[in-house]
């Protein structure tokens, strides 16, 4: 065993030992990759979601040094024809690249990086000379004419590099342009039987075209046939909730929301885990190292970047282009730009069926706004502050302090809430509202008796609270939105909470600015 070849299974048996969701259908796929036009893989998602484990569990299955059929015999891979077939069958480089730079400072870290290699790769090949000036690629070829084998080669943080050295784009060229001799020259297919890259960015564009253009890609925005190995799906997640006695709702409100291709529902696969363990569904996010480049990004100053970032705090969905993104955090240059690193950062969801994101839960919303409240956005920081206290005055029916904090939102964000019609006040309203998600579900436009509410508030489980339905207007009275409520008769949707319900009726009125509210029981 090496440090960097064949070095067997011991990370993936340790992952083993703790509770381990099966995820070994990845390695199928990867399988019938081998030896084709599509041995290249680069799978790219956000920080803890699983990227390190896929690669240990890759390296486990396919080293040839080791013997681990115990650790995979009774996962999903075992049912695959292909499982014999491939397994320990492979000398193995494992290549974790955020060794190299916390390590490595300087622009001499490819070279050093090769030579490492090299000399690494040379110990489980002394019969092979390594010649010093020689590049890592040269070396292989020559291993692979004397030996007849090919190499998987498993390179976990790919993007490291680019990430470290973003200030510093001729380290980042010639780091990819290593990149380029090992797995684009003429010999690459006969040294290597297959090649896994993961990291948080997919591979760098150069104009339109991605620099390993012979990689087949998976990521945050187009995750393909692997859209179910990205996280932890609703069904998995409820059997660890009824095995740790864990209540499922809390770990879909803090958890779930991502929607990764075709599947709509998957939760962050660490915070479950952590907690599982905890006891506790809390926010573990803040511990995944972007925060405070999260903030650089999200005040920009681009055009309309802002009162997105707003929008998707009240729970909105803002449409989102991510096809020009270079994938490289040191071109970013547009508003769309911004939105695309933050869904491969996680911070947001992309449902690429309406080409939209969004927050995905009560976690990530969290980190939002603590990223937000350390911007220059004091207005946004401030409502999001005086968030509970609107709560708080809307439950004790304390009409005037409920529309003063709504107008305080209101002149504090008139960039966005132009009033023009009612959803502009939908948004104000759920952003002046943030912290009510914490114990509401909240519903928009839902289906209540004769009609649609505007919005609905629904406790979650085991919270001792009234349900809301608030209902808007423009230019009219909250006298008549209470009276419309009753009228369409919202409450009977709610029949659960009959005796602790409250109708809200807001009004805005765009000569005077001013808003008026009154709260009844329902």
């Amino acid at each position: 065993m090496g440090t960097y070849i064949n070095t067997g299974n011991d990370r993936f048996r340790s992952t083993r030992k703790r509770e381990y969701v099966d995820k070994s259908g990845l390695i199928a796929v990867i399988n019938d990759a081998l030896d084709t036009d599509i041995r290249y893989t680069c799978v790219s998602r956000c920080r803890r979601f699983g990227k390190s484990m896929a690669a240990k569990m890759l390296c486990a299955y396919y080293d040839h040094s080791c013997d681990s059929k115990h650790l995979f015999e009774d996962l999903n891979i075992a049912q695959y024809p292909s499982f014999e077939e491939h397994l320990n069958k492979y000398p193995v480089i494992y290549l974790d690249m955020s060794d190299f730079v916390t390590e490595i400072k300087d622009v001499t870290i490819v070279k050093q990086m090769q030579q490492t290699l090299k000399e690494d790769i040379h110990t489980a090949y002394p019969d092979v000379e390594m010649k010093e000036s020689e590049s890592l690629m040269s070396f292989l070829i020559r291993i692979n004419e004397r030996t007849r084998q090919k190499f998987i080669f498993i390179i976990d943080e790919w993007d490291a590099v680019c990430r470290e050295f973003d200030k510093q784009p001729e380290v980042m060229n010639e780091y990819v342009d290593w990149l380029r001799r090992l797995f684009k020259s003429g010999q690459s297919e006969i040294v290597f039987a297959g090649v896994y890259m993961t990291g948080i960015l997919p591979i760098k564009k150069y104009n339109t075209e991605s620099a390993l253009n012979n990689f087949k890609e998976y990521s945050m925005v187009v995750p393909g046939k692997l859209s179910g190995f990205y996280g932890f799906t609703k069904d998995e997640v409820k059997v660890l909730a009824e095995k740790y006695d864990m209540d499922f709702d809390e770990l879909e409100k803090w958890y779930d929301g991502y929607r990764i291709g075709n599947v709509p529902s998957i939760f962050n696969p660490n915070s479950v885990i952590t907690a599982l363990d905890n006891g506790a569904c809390l926010s573990y996010w803040s511990a995944t190292g972007a925060f405070d480049r999260v903030t650089e990004y999200i005040q920009m100053n681009y055009e309309g970047l802002k009162d997105d970032i707003i929008r998707m705090l009240g729970g909105m969905r803002c449409m989102v282009d991510p096809t020009g993104f270079q994938n490289d955090i040191s071109e970013v240059s547009s508003r769309d730009d911004v939105l695309t690193v933050l869904i491969h950062l996680g911070y947001l969801s992309y449902d690429w069926t309406e080409q939209k994101c969004f927050i995905p839960n009560r976690e990530v919303a969290g980190e939002m706004a603590n990223a937000v409240k350390k911007t220059n956005w004091k207005n946004v920081a401030d409502a999001l502050r005086d968030s509970e206290q609107l709560v708080e005055a809307t439950i004790n029916g304390d009409e005037l302090a409920v529309a003063a904090a709504l107008e305080s939102a209101h002149d504090e964000n008139t960039s966005i809430l132009s009033y023009n019609n009612e959803n502009s006040l939908v948004c104000v309203i759920s952003l002046a509202y943030f912290s009510a998600r914490n114990e509401y579900k909240i519903h928009r436009e839902m289906p209540a008796g004769k009609g649609f509410a505007d919005m609905i508030f629904i406790p979650r489980k085991n919270v001792d609270k009234p349900a809301l339905v608030v209902e808007l207007k423009v230019d009219k009275s909250a006298e008549t939105a209470i009276s419309q409520i009753k009228h369409k008769n919202y409450p009977a949707s709610l029949a659960d909470y009959a005796d602790n319900l409250l109708l809200v009726g807001i009004n805005y009125d765009k000569k005077t600015k001013t808003h008026t509210c009154v709260i009844e029981k329902g």
